[in-house]
């Protein structure tokens, strides 16, 4: 948002607020929009007084119409190890720095707050009553709940995009019933009654799906998107993560490990398994008539008394 303060001239604004604060499960994120004053986007308002359609809606026009929007996410690990307060703060902090424009002076919804930023305000109620701060709001919102929708595809038994982490009854149920996934908030109650253990993986089958979850939450964090998991390639196989870098189609080959077992996972990988994942991928760009980049990775998770160790292998799987 660009205003003339009568004084120095005009001056660049950013809007900046979260999404995510609240939920049992998942990142918090931020964003700070610069509207243009000359491309004024109707319907603003705080995000959660929106339905998911209009949100939708006006995310795609904000996209168009802004000087600059820029994201920041706090991990899940984050929150842990901070305290959501902090973790929020971080977000928007790396939400501002995203900023390809740099704003002379940020508005940010709420209070309590300080950035690295020589002018700033908090305004208590900004999702409501300023335009640059709706659109934050409105951009973190839509941001975060796609992340959730992406982590619904990993663990499809949570609900999660339905509730987006938030601590319904439905997803209380599941978190009693299946323990806590690994993007769930260790330091929240009641998730920390329900935290995994690592040591009684004994189940070979167990260990190999939480090594494929782990792998997808580390994509999705990367930025990645998922596409499929266990997906049954007609005639060919199953391949363990199909996922999205950019243009790319990524397949994901998975190996875990204990800590004890020699050898690095990724040397499990044959030529007869590389061939039977080969031929899997290409029956799947047949089956939905996919023509572009394709990749094949490797994705390590080894299990340690510390806890699991994650390694991206990129083209890690090639023909001779």
């Amino acid at each position: 948002m660009a205003v003339n303060d009568g004084n120095t001239g005009v001056r660049v604004i950013a809007g900046i607020d979260e999404a995510g604060r609240g939920p049992l499960a998942g990142p918090v994120v931020a964003a700070a929009v610069i509207l243009d004053p000359d491309h004024p986007v109707e319907g603003l308002a705080d995000s959660k007084k929106l339905t998911a359609r209009k949100r939708d809606l006006l995310f795609d026009l904000l996209s168009d119409a802004v000087l600059a929007i820029g994201i920041g996410i706090a991990q899940r690990r984050e929150i842990d190890q901070r305290n959501i307060l902090q973790a929020t703060i971080i977000a928007m902090q790396r939400a501002v720095d995203a900023l390809k424009i740099k704003p002379d002076h940020l508005m940010i919804d709420g209070q309590h707050i300080a950035l690295i930023h020589p002018s700033q305000e908090t305004v208590v109620g900004g999702d409501q009553s300023v335009p640059a701060i709706s659109a934050a709001s409105i951009i973190a919102k839509v941001t975060r709940d796609r992340l959730m929708q992406q982590y619904h595809r990993v663990f499809p038994e949570y609900g999660f995009q339905q509730h987006k982490g938030y601590g319904t009854p439905g997803h209380l149920s599941a978190l009693k019933e299946l323990g806590a996934t690994p993007i769930h908030r260790q330091s929240f109650r009641p998730v920390r009654d329900y935290l995994p253990r690592w040591g009684d993986l004994k189940d070979g089958a167990a260990k190999g799906r939480l090594a494929e979850q782990l792998a997808a939450v580390y994509l999705i964090e990367q930025g990645m998107g998922i596409r499929e998991m266990n997906y049954n390639a007609a005639f060919a196989g199953e391949l363990d993560i199909i996922a999205d870098d950019g243009p790319e189609i990524v397949f994901c080959e998975v190996k875990a490990r204990s800590g004890s077992q020699w050898g690095a996972p990724e040397d499990q990988i044959t030529v007869t398994k590389r061939d039977r994942i080969m031929a899997a991928a290409n029956a799947y760009c047949q089956e939905k008539d996919i023509d572009t980049d394709v990749r094949f990775d490797v994705i390590s998770v080894r299990f340690t008394k510390e806890g699991p160790r994650i390694r991206h292998i990129k083209d890690g799987i090639y023909a001779d």
